[in-house]
């Protein structure tokens, strides 16, 4: 329901705003091949997570539904997993595994 009630609120909020403040142009920030690269976010838009805590198995089958998923990474012997709903909100996380940093992104 809380899906519904923000769709139905951004199609209000559109209708209440002129057509050019609805769509404004992306910037073309490169060509690559002929092809434009445009940037329809700004810079820093979406905060990565740069110091994840994480849960033990126990802990995250408390918290998890079955099935739900995951990004998982095996390094060094340690493993992790990721949240992909939490990805969807910041899309990368800055970690370091036994001192190699990685960046685990969705």
């Amino acid at each position: 329901m809380r899906r519904l009630i923000v769709v139905v609120a951004l199609i209000g909020l559109a209708l209440t705003i002129p057509a050019k403040a609805q769509r404004p142009k992306p910037e073309v920030v490169a060509t690559i091949g002929g092809d434009d690269i445009y940037q329809v976010l700004p810079v820093g838009a979406i905060p990565a997570i740069d110091d994840p805590s994480f849960v033990s198995g126990a802990a995250a089958n408390a918290q998890m539904s079955p099935g739900e998923p995951v990004l998982g990474i095996v390094l060094h012997g340690e493993a992790r997993a990721y949240s992909l709903w939490q990805l969807d909100a910041h899309e990368i996380v800055n970690d370091e595994i036994k001192g190699t940093a990685i960046a685990a992104t969705w």
